[in-house]
Protein backbone atom coordinates (compact mmCIF):
# COMPACT_ATOMS: atom_id res chain seq x y z
CA UNK A 1 0.00 0.00 0.00
CA UNK A 2 1.26 3.34 -0.81
CA UNK A 3 1.67 5.65 1.82
CA UNK A 4 2.60 9.76 1.37
CA UNK A 5 6.00 9.33 2.26
CA UNK A 6 6.98 6.82 -0.47
CA UNK A 7 4.64 8.62 -2.97
CA UNK A 8 6.18 10.13 -6.16
CA UNK A 9 5.64 14.07 -6.21
CA UNK A 10 3.08 13.61 -8.88
CA UNK A 11 0.84 11.42 -6.76
CA UNK A 12 1.30 13.49 -3.90
CA UNK A 13 -0.11 16.85 -6.20
CA UNK A 14 -2.84 14.50 -7.62
CA UNK A 15 -4.06 13.26 -4.12
CA UNK A 16 -3.71 16.37 -2.55
CA UNK A 17 -6.15 18.17 -4.82
CA UNK A 18 -8.20 15.15 -6.19
CA UNK A 19 -11.44 17.38 -6.52
CA UNK A 20 -9.41 19.80 -9.03
CA UNK A 21 -7.16 17.34 -10.71
CA UNK A 22 -8.95 14.67 -11.35
CA UNK A 23 -12.03 13.92 -13.76
CA UNK A 24 -14.66 12.82 -12.18
CA UNK A 25 -13.44 12.87 -8.37
CA UNK A 26 -16.99 12.22 -7.13
CA UNK A 27 -17.03 9.13 -8.95
CA UNK A 28 -13.58 7.90 -7.67
CA UNK A 29 -14.92 9.23 -3.84
CA UNK A 30 -18.00 6.82 -3.83
CA UNK A 31 -15.83 4.05 -4.91
CA UNK A 32 -13.40 4.30 -1.98
CA UNK A 33 -16.52 5.34 0.80
CA UNK A 34 -18.18 1.73 -0.86
CA UNK A 35 -14.81 0.21 -0.41
CA UNK A 36 -14.25 1.22 3.13
CA UNK A 37 -17.35 0.18 5.05
CA UNK A 38 -16.61 -3.35 4.75
CA UNK A 39 -13.21 -2.83 5.34
CA UNK A 40 -14.28 -0.93 8.02
CA UNK A 41 -16.61 -3.67 9.48
CA UNK A 42 -13.49 -6.30 10.12
CA UNK A 43 -11.78 -5.03 13.13
CA UNK A 44 -8.97 -7.75 12.35
CA UNK A 45 -8.37 -6.23 8.88
CA UNK A 46 -5.74 -4.60 7.17
CA UNK A 47 -3.20 -5.57 4.58
CA UNK A 48 -5.42 -8.44 2.83
CA UNK A 49 -8.62 -5.90 2.12
CA UNK A 50 -5.67 -3.39 0.80
CA UNK A 51 -4.06 -6.02 -1.34
CA UNK A 52 -7.54 -7.21 -2.91
CA UNK A 53 -8.64 -3.26 -3.20
CA UNK A 54 -5.33 -2.87 -5.18
CA UNK A 55 -5.97 -5.55 -7.47
CA UNK A 56 -9.59 -4.17 -8.35
CA UNK A 57 -8.40 -0.84 -8.70
CA UNK A 58 -6.11 -1.97 -11.64
CA UNK A 59 -9.17 -3.90 -12.95
CA UNK A 60 -11.41 -0.76 -12.26
CA UNK A 61 -8.82 1.84 -13.88
CA UNK A 62 -6.72 -0.38 -16.67
CA UNK A 63 -4.90 2.44 -17.92
CA UNK A 64 -4.61 5.30 -15.33
CA UNK A 65 -2.15 4.43 -12.35
CA UNK A 66 -3.27 8.14 -10.66
CA UNK A 67 -6.67 7.33 -10.84
CA UNK A 68 -5.65 3.68 -8.76
CA UNK A 69 -3.37 5.12 -6.51
CA UNK A 70 -5.91 7.85 -5.73
CA UNK A 71 -8.27 5.65 -5.14
CA UNK A 72 -6.27 3.45 -2.72
CA UNK A 73 -4.84 6.56 -0.65
CA UNK A 74 -8.60 7.85 -0.64
CA UNK A 75 -9.68 4.61 1.16
CA UNK A 76 -6.71 4.68 3.29
CA UNK A 77 -7.90 8.31 3.86
CA UNK A 78 -11.30 7.03 4.88
CA UNK A 79 -9.71 4.28 7.57
CA UNK A 80 -7.47 6.72 9.32
CA UNK A 81 -10.79 9.10 9.61
CA UNK A 82 -12.67 6.16 11.15
CA UNK A 83 -9.96 5.45 13.55
CA UNK A 84 -9.38 8.87 14.63
CA UNK A 85 -12.67 10.11 16.85
CA UNK A 86 -14.28 12.74 14.68
CA UNK A 87 -17.30 11.09 14.18
CA UNK A 88 -16.53 9.26 10.97
CA UNK A 89 -18.12 5.63 10.72
CA UNK A 90 -19.76 2.97 8.81
CA UNK A 91 -22.81 4.59 9.52
CA UNK A 92 -21.79 7.70 8.14
CA UNK A 93 -19.99 6.26 5.11
CA UNK A 94 -23.26 4.28 4.36
CA UNK A 95 -25.26 7.68 4.48
CA UNK A 96 -23.02 9.70 2.22
CA UNK A 97 -23.21 7.22 -0.04
CA UNK A 98 -26.94 6.78 0.04
CA UNK A 99 -27.02 10.56 -0.41
CA UNK A 100 -24.58 10.21 -3.41
CA UNK A 101 -26.83 7.55 -5.19
CA UNK A 102 -29.85 9.75 -4.83
CA UNK A 103 -27.93 12.70 -6.28
CA UNK A 104 -26.47 10.56 -8.93
CA UNK A 105 -28.00 7.83 -9.81
CA UNK A 106 -25.88 6.03 -12.05
CA UNK A 107 -23.21 5.29 -9.71
CA UNK A 108 -25.05 2.30 -8.97
CA UNK A 109 -23.21 1.25 -11.55
CA UNK A 110 -20.29 1.37 -9.56
CA UNK A 111 -21.26 -1.11 -7.03
CA UNK A 112 -19.64 -4.32 -7.70
CA UNK A 113 -21.07 -6.59 -5.33
CA UNK A 114 -18.30 -9.48 -6.17
CA UNK A 115 -15.82 -6.96 -5.06
CA UNK A 116 -17.36 -6.40 -1.52
CA UNK A 117 -17.50 -10.49 -1.47
CA UNK A 118 -13.73 -10.40 -2.14
CA UNK A 119 -13.13 -8.25 0.56
CA UNK A 120 -15.49 -10.32 3.19
CA UNK A 121 -13.29 -13.83 2.00
CA UNK A 122 -10.05 -11.66 4.08
CA UNK A 123 -12.36 -11.82 7.29
CA UNK A 124 -11.92 -15.04 9.65
CA UNK A 125 -14.55 -13.81 12.80
CA UNK A 126 -17.63 -14.87 12.61
CA UNK A 127 -19.06 -11.81 13.88
CA UNK A 128 -17.39 -9.70 11.84
CA UNK A 129 -18.38 -12.00 8.84
CA UNK A 130 -22.06 -11.58 9.65
CA UNK A 131 -22.12 -7.80 9.85
CA UNK A 132 -20.18 -7.69 6.46
CA UNK A 133 -22.78 -10.31 5.28
CA UNK A 134 -25.19 -7.05 6.23
CA UNK A 135 -23.50 -4.36 4.50
CA UNK A 136 -23.39 -6.95 1.06
CA UNK A 137 -27.36 -7.09 1.55
CA UNK A 138 -27.55 -3.38 2.05
CA UNK A 139 -25.62 -2.63 -0.94
CA UNK A 140 -27.14 -5.44 -3.47
CA UNK A 141 -30.38 -3.49 -2.21
CA UNK A 142 -28.96 0.56 -3.47
CA UNK A 143 -27.61 -0.98 -6.42
CA UNK A 144 -30.85 -2.62 -7.19
CA UNK A 145 -33.09 0.81 -6.04
CA UNK A 146 -30.83 2.73 -8.12
CA UNK A 147 -30.49 0.92 -11.00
Amino acid sequence: MKTLENMSFYDKLVYAFREILLYHHDSLEFRAKMYTVPILANPDGGDCEMEKVSQMAKEIYPKSRNRRNALLLTIKEYIDKAVEPNGLGIDELIFDLEKDLKRKSRFSHKIHIEHIEKLIECTTEENSKIYQSRILSLFTKLKKSFS
